[in-house]
């Protein structure tokens, strides 16, 4: 067999905009939902930027009935005049990476956008975009299919649709299903995505729209309190400490902007953003915020004689627990760490946002002696809650040191390589008895448990910790677990790179996944941030024909589906649970990695994730209750 040949011949280029279709995760983080709403979120920024500048102060958000969006501002319109390269300036930033009016600073101080890569990212993954400029009494038009130019220019500038009184940039975009899995955006995403849009830019007004079919409506978002209302707003249904307290201030070129206020629940939330992109990793602004706060209070509780000087200080999480805290900043030249911006790099945001939170910080609170009081006994209670929790803590882990298998259930696999192991969760001793009889001894661990475990949401640490199966599943893990005052978790000692959660396909089974996961996401949220938390996909159904193969159905659809397309009769078994199943058929289609299906849990957006969590899991039940009438329509009932 001929050897293949690596010489200069094998280096491929892709030009233009042929990496982005080839490679698109590298620009939208994925190919799924959050990279598919990934996309407005480009061009609404670009949008933004303009306000930024001054130029704007009214955006539209449409999504179309056609499962197109369309942006629209009322900015100075993306420039027409003819660019160096010879065509109109608009086409050169549709189709070309990096070409942009923010590299300079002198267009735009600051910005959100991708630095010239936005425009014809989004334009490269649409199966087509519509482009109008309004300008100089002018409508400029252009249009694309797949990133490729689809209108003639005439003199290398764009043609124009009429007259107007207006000026701004409308695009209407398709997102192309060649790329992406699915090409439905997510309403509720992007709603919340403007909502706090229009709180992180008092001056802005944004309009949405959604006329897809059913899903009819129109919301204006408006917000001149900022990220004041912000707080309030996430603090709604909370008792206060006190009222908000804003500050804002500029260094080194940085502005600083901050808003937090207390409350009765001993949780922290800091929201961290950059040039109005949510920073959901966080990064160094939050740094400089969470230490210089955690210093000030300190150095005031020693001043006013609270901490004495025997006292050990208040940790940083005693200081912060019950705040919640936006912590907005606008850096000229921001470094991110990836290309979606999760996590702001920056060392000198660190630095600009210590000393403008110490210095206004500082003059706040030598002239509210009150408020500082009511912060210092959010510390105080929070300190002594991490004592009491710490000394619990301790005696049930030492008291119990439990073995490898505190319940003696765990069929643990032979293998100690962690990155071939998986663990499965598996509901009730039937199922387990049949899953340890069906698995691959050498890297399938069982774990079974019984029925549905603590709601972790509802309960306090001590009794979490007394829970009988989540301490032997922290232990079977042996990573530890993050929560609260405690930070004993590392991710380099989990013994299962991969922990699936197996229940039965019923109501039931969907309600102990969702504890099982509340425990995960509150306990151990590396785990689903590094995507070792899946899902098992047992079958519904088994359908034995006269003629033809046997075939496994795993719901409702794919069994209407094949009595529509199948000739001739047939038996149908369903499974109720797990344990109906022998070993051999829990094998073949749930243990075994070349055939069964598994759903990987991820986290889309971490601050919607812990709201929700919150809402369904807590103890509030007026928001819940709305939740589900307002869903309702979207259950899937176990029949």
């Amino acid at each position: 067999m001929a050897k293949a040949q690596y010489n200069a011949d094998s280096i491929t280029v892709l030009e233009g905009l042929e990496a982005v279709r080839k490679r698109p995760g590298m620009y939208i983080g994925s190919v799924g939902t959050k990279g598919l709403n990934h996309l407005i979120y480009e061009i609404l920024d670009n949008a933004v930027d303009e306000h930024l500048a001054g130029y704007c102060s009214q955006i539209w958000v449409t999504l179309e009935a056609d499962g197109s969006c369309t942006v629209r501002d009322s900015g100075r319109g993306i420039p027409v005049g003819m660019h160096a390269k010879g065509v109109s300036a608009e086409r050169v930033v549709f189709t070309t990476l990096h070409a942009g009016g923010k590299f300079d600073n002198q267009a735009y101080k600051t910005s959100g956008g991708l630095h010239g890569v936005g425009s014809s990212v989004v334009n490269a993954l649409s199966e087509r975009m519509r482009v109008n400029v309004y300008q100089d009494g002018k409508i400029y038009h252009d249009a694309y299919e797949r990133g490729v130019p689809a209108v003639e220019l005439q003199d290398g500038l764009l043609p124009v649709l009429g007259k107007t009184k207006e000026t701004g940039t409308e695009i209407n975009f398709l997102p192309d299903g060649e790329i992406f899995e699915k090409t439905r955006f997510k309403a509720e995403w992007l709603k919340s995505r403007l909502h706090e849009t229009a709180y992180l830019n008092p001056g802005l007004t944004i309009t949405y729209a959604n006329r897809r079919p059913g899903e009819e409506e129109t919301r204006v978002y408006s917000e001149p309190e900022g990220i004041v209302a912000y707080v309030k707003e996430l603090n709604a249904g909370k008792t206060p400490v006190h009222d908000p307290i804003y500050f804002k201030g500029e260094a080194d070129g940085i502005q600083v902007e901050a808003a937090f206020q207390f409350v009765d629940t001993f949780e922290e939330n800091i929201l961290g953003f950059c040039n109005n992109i949510f920073t959901q990793e966080g990064g160094t602004h939050l740094v400089g915020f969470k230490t210089r706060f955690t210093m000030l209070i300190n150095n005031y509780a020693k001043e006013l004689g609270i901490l004495k000087d025997k006292d050990a200080k208040f940790t940083g999480a005693d200081t912060r627990n019950g705040m919640t805290a936006i912590v907005a900043v606008k850096h000229p030249d921001p470094i991110f760490e990836g290309q979606t911006k999760t996590k702001l790099a920056s060392a000198d945001a660190t630095r600009a946002v210590f000393s403008i939170t110490g210095d206004e910080l500082q003059l706040y609170f030598d002239r509210n002696l009150e408020v500082l009081k009511g912060v210092i006994g959010c510390a105080e209670k929070s300190a002594k809650i991490r004592r009491a929790e710490e000394k619990a803590k301790t005696n049930l882990l030492t008291k119990s040191r439990f073995s490898f298998d505190s319940n003696g259930k765990l069929a643990n696999c032979e293998s100690r390589d962690a990155e071939k192991c998986e663990i499965f969760i598996v509901e009730g001793d039937s199922a387990g008895g049949s899953a340890k009889s069906a698995r691959d001894r050498m890297y399938q661990a069982i774990l079974p448990i019984r029925g549905k475990i603590l709601n972790v949401e509802k309960a306090s640490i001590d009794k979490v910790l007394a829970n009988a199966e989540i301490k032997t599943m922290i232990n079977a893990f042996g990573c530890g677990f993050s929560e609260g005052y405690g930070n004993d978790f590392d991710i380099s000692k989990l013994r299962y790179h991969k922990i699936i959660l197996m229940t039965d396909a019923d109501v039931d089974g969907s309600h102990i996944d969702t504890l099982l996961l509340t425990f995960l996401y509150r306990f151990m949220p590396e785990l689903i941030y590094n995507g070792h938390v899946y899902i098992a996909m047992p079958p519904l159904f088994k359908v034995i024909p006269k003629k033809g193969p046997e075939q496994y159905l795993y719901d409702e659809r794919e069994l209407e589906k094949y009595r529509k397309t199948h000739k001739g009769d047939f038996i149908l078994q369903r499974y109720k649970g797990l344990g109906e199943m022998d070993a051999a058929q829990l094998w073949e289609t749930t243990l075994d990695p070349e055939n069964r299906v598994l759903k990987r849990v991820e986290i889309e957006d971490a601050r919607m994730a812990s709201e929700v969590t919150e809402m369904l899991m807590g103890s509030d039940v007026a928001p819940r209750r709305q939740f589900i009438y307002d869903h309702a329509d979207e259950a899937e009932i176990d029949a």
